[in-house]
């Protein structure tokens, strides 16, 4: 029988964090993009806990992962949950894992009393678009993300 288990992920797991989080780059074409080290995700995500990660296990099998941190909507007052990354391994995908992760983390929402979780998919990823809209997840159309990196953190001209 085939089981799924969630854990959360502890120091130890930074290398296996590592690993999933450059396989989901490739995944998603952006291999280039990685910066992350194992050290900075000990000292980032477990000594500072500036963010929460998952593990999911499939018949004992690390299988999958979600990082995950808190936000905060001002039109709800309260705090939320921002999804930084899904991941499971292409091998496992199809037996629920992705969903057993998701529904972890909108259980610690729930239970924290967060106004809601929310979470971003490149427009090409139809896989997972389709998923996401089978549980009864709907995109923001009317919203656009800007990001500031690198140098420009600095100041803005």
């Amino acid at each position: 029988m085939d089981e799924i288990s969630i854990r959360e992920a502890v120091a130890e797991d930074a290398a296996l964090l590592l690993q999933f989080i450059t396989a989901l780059a490739e995944y998603e074409h952006l291999e280039g993009e990685v910066e992350a080290t194992e050290e900075g995700l000990r000292q980032t995500v477990f000594e500072d806990k500036g963010a929460e990660a998952l593990i999911a296990e499939y018949n004992g099998e690390a299988a999958g992962f979600a990082l995950f941190f808190h936000n905060y909507s001002t039109f709800k007052g309260k705090r939320g949950i921002y999804l930084e990354d899904l991941f499971v391994k292409p091998e496992l995908r199809g037996r629920g894992i992705g969903k057993a992760l998701l529904q972890k983390v909108a259980d610690i929402a729930a239970r924290r009393g967060c106004g809601r979780l929310e979470w971003v998919c490149l427009d090409w990823n139809t896989p997972s678009i389709a998923f996401y809209r089978s549980i009864g997840a709907l995109p923001l159309s009317d919203w656009t993300t800007y990001r500031i990196t690198g140098d420009k953190l600095a100041y803005i001209v």
